[in-house]
Formats: C-alpha cells, sequence, structure tokens
C-alpha cells in the first residue's frame, strides 16, 4: 500500500527535487508544502508531487500554517513528515505532533538545531564537545570569552554551516564580532578547536546506521568561509576504516546513540587535533548541503537519494555499498564583480582530469556573479573522482589553482 508522505520545501534547496523523486519512485504519494508559489518549483519537484501546497506562514506562523494544512489535506492522513532544510527542521516536527504522525518529535528537534541543548545533551552522554557558554547580549559574549578562554568561536545558536561564525584571538576581535551579530538573538561562545575538520554523515533507519560517509574540508569552513581568494573542496573519503578517521566514526556513532536518533538523514562535523584527539563539533537532523550527497553517490555509484527515501518509508536499506573512489567537489569564485565574462582553463581542466570528472555546473557568461559569503556553491563547481587519495587532492588542487572565472 502506497504510504502518503508530506514533503517541506521540495524545490529548495537545490538536492530536495531528487530527495522528492527518491520518495516518488519509492512508491510513495507525494503531497510538497512550501511558502512560495507552486511555479516557483523547479521540474523535477513538480513531476515527482501529487499535490502542492504555498502556505505563507509555514515558517513564521506556525499555529496558522498547520490550520491551513489541515484544512488542504482534508480526510488525506500521512505517513511520514519530511523536511531535510535545516530552517524547516523543527517546523516538520511540529507538524508531526499536531497532526499524529510518526518521527522526530520537537523536543527531539531542539536537540539538533539549538547548540546548546546539542552539547549538554552530548557532553552529559560521554561526548567530548568543545568548552562553550550561551550569551543574548554583548555583556554575556564577554563573559561567555572570559569563561571560555581564546582562541574562540562565536556562532548562532540555531545556525547551519559556517555563515556568520567568527574566530576571535583576542579582545579586539570579540569586539569585532559583536558588532557583526547585531541581528542575531542567541550566541554560541565555545572553543576553537585546532585541528582538521570532517563530517560523518548518516542514513539511519529505526535507531540503526545503515550507511555512513566521512567527508573531509579543505581548508577549514572557517577559513573557506573568510578569505575570497579560497577555492574551498569537500572531500569524500573512500578508506573509511582507516586510522585517521577511526576516532571521528567512533565518535558518530556514540552521538547516535546518545541522541536516540531513529531515523532519516544526518550531517556531522568533528575535528582531529594534531595530537590525535577527537571533538566533535554538531550535528544536524538533515542531509550535508553543497551537493555532498552527490558525491556520496558518485564514490558508490548509487543513488542515495533512492536509499534515503527506502529508509524513511520501510526502514529498510537495500543499497549495495561499494567505496569505489574518493571524490571532491570543488567550488569556484570569480575575479571582480558584476557579470561572468570570461571562464580560463578549462579547457586544461578537462585535458588533465578527463574521466575523473563527474560533473562541471559553473554560471554561464552573462551571469551575474553570486555573493560568495552568502551561498556555499559561490559561482559554480567542478566534481571529480579518483581510486586514490592523493590523485583526488591533486586533481581537486589543479582545479583550484588553474580554474579562473572573470566577473566585471
Amino acid at each position: 500500500m502506497s504510504k502518503t508522505v508530506l514533503m517541506l520545501t521540495p524545490g529548495y534547496p537545490g538536492e530536495m527535487p531528487h530527495f522528492t523523486r527518491g520518495l516518488s519512485e519509492q512508491g510513495a504519494t507525494v503531497l510538497g508544502v512550501a511558502n512560495g508559489p507552486a511555479n516557483e518549483l523547479p521540474e523535477m519537484a513538480r513531476r515527482h508531487l501529487s499535490d502542492y501546497a504555498q502556505i505563507p506562514d509555514l515558517f513564521t506562523n506556525t499555529d496558522a500554517a498547520i490550520a491551513q494544512l489541515r484544512r488542504w489535506l482534508g480526510n488525506r492522513t500521512l505517513d511520514r513528515v519530511c523536511c531535510l532544510w535545516e530552517p524547516g527542521v523543527e517546523v516538520a516536527a511540529q507538524i508531526r505532533e499536531a497532526l499524529g504522525v510518526p518521527g522526530q518529535s520537537y523536543e527531539q528537534a531542539l536537540r539538533f538545531r539549538n547548540k546548546d541543548l546539542m552539547k549538554q545533551a552530548l557532553s552529559a552522554g560521554g561526548v567530548r564537545v568543545p568548552h562553550h557558554a550561551v550569551a543574548s547580549n554583548a555583556a554575556e559574549v564577554w563573559a561567555a570569552a572570559e569563561q571560555v578562554g581564546y582562541p574562540l568561536i562565536i556562532k548562532p545558536i540555531a545556525g547551519a554551516g559556517s555563515q556568520d561564525t567568527f574566530r576571535c584571538d583576542n579582545e579586539k576581535e570579540v569586539a569585532a564580532a559583536i558588532a557583526q551579530l547585531g541581528h542575531i538573538a542567541v550566541v554560541d561562545v565555545e572553543e576553537f578547536i585546532d585541528g582538521e575538520e570532517f563530517t560523518y554523515d548518516t542514513i539511519c533507519a529505526g535507531g540503526d546506521i545503515k550507511y555512513f560517509h566521512i567527508g573531509y574540508y579543505r581548508p577549514r569552513p572557517l577559513i573557506a568561509r573568510t578569505n575570497e581568494w579560497i577555492s574551498p573542496q569537500t572531500l569524500s573519503f573512500r578508506h573509511v576504516d582507516d586510522p585517521w578517521v577511526a576516532g571521528g566514526r567512533d565518535l558518530g556513532e556514540q552521538v547516535i546513540e546518545v541522541l536516540g536518533y531513529d531515523t532519516g538523514f544526518t550531517h556531522m562535523e568533528w575535528y582531529r587535533k594534531a595530537s590525535g584527539e577527537v571533538v566533535f563539533g554538531e550535528i544536524a537532523a538533515r542531509p550535508p548541503g553543497a551537493r555532498t550527497v552527490d558525491l556520496m553517490n558518485f564514490a558508490s555509484d548509487v543513488d542515495l537519494f533512492r536509499g534515503w527515501a527506502e529508509a524513511e518509508l520501510l526502514g529498510t536499506f537495500s543499497l549495495d555499498i561499494e567505496r569505489k573512489y574518493n571524490a571532491a567537489c570543488i567550488t569556484k569564485r570569480a575575479h571582480g564583480q558584476g557579470r561572468i565574462h570570461r571562464i580560463e582553463g578549462l579547457d586544461r581542466i578537462k585535458a588533465r582530469c578527463g574521466d575523473a570528472i563527474c560533473a562541471i555546473d559553473l554560471l554561464p557568461i552573462g551571469s551575474m556573479r553570486r555573493d560568495w559569503k552568502s551561498t556555499l556553491l559561490s559561482d559554480g563547481y567542478i566534481t571529480l573522482r579518483h581510486p586514490d587519495w592523493q590523485t583526488t587532492q591533486d586533481l581537486a588542487d589543479f582545479v583550484g589553482t588553474d580554474l579562473h572565472l572573470y566577473a566585471g
């Protein structure tokens, strides 16, 4: 019997139409809801939805949105409510509770969205997390900085990614961060962990990890998001049994158990210090962004959009995961401002990388350059893969140094 799924924001961000497709191809009746009109949905999302409702209050007035949702659903009942976009995780939980649909509760969702509650729960469960304190005004930020010590990080307590995140090595930098955080009500002031930064991403069903992935950031996102000239890389690591990542893998398994995560995608970030100590960063009840699920697919020649949907709908995971490749996504930032007028080096990239290239998605000539501080994918990206780890990094670095987009 077909299951009926409510999918929040089925067309945004960019990977969501693929998750919508996954649910549909696994036999679900998929109902979409978002705050924008249906004609703004990508074609793939429209094709795999059975119905769609625009609810303008979806992210601004949950009670009103749920009332609208009830009227629109009529006598239809839901088996699952899915949201894989960070700002909608709590809303999805509130909808589940209001409509009696199984899945992550609001209380559970808060521990994935509120970094203070998250760290409290994990610390109580024996997970090594950065020392931290919460602050809701400038005086509390200063007090927290004194408690935590330097260097430290200041970031939104309910944020996603590294946007609005500041490293502070002294009082002058704390003052500068406070001046830029005026639009954010509550922040987390935490110990800066000096180390390499990784991800541990999972698909779970019934509390069991059915699939996991280890990613690696080159350089750390905080560095990449504060230096415009950098071409950030996200890499998918093939040899997941390597001692280099063993501590992070154990840490991730511990986090899933401590938080009691049941079913769906998770995205975690963790650090490996020069001493070998691993420290947990944070977890989200969603997949990683910036086309990282594509990396996972390219690394094993699978379709994890469908694999996730199977876990969500049936509680099973039948994909055969053979880790054949390392994979890398290299994002590019144009030189200058305005419209893209020239792309250099692409022929050299194609000649050297050849069959290793999986995808090329660069802004076309004539397009306006994007704001590099507000988008992870910047002005485009190239994805590649190779069985050898060092070769994968070398090819990724070649894309970083030899491909250039110019705007003006």
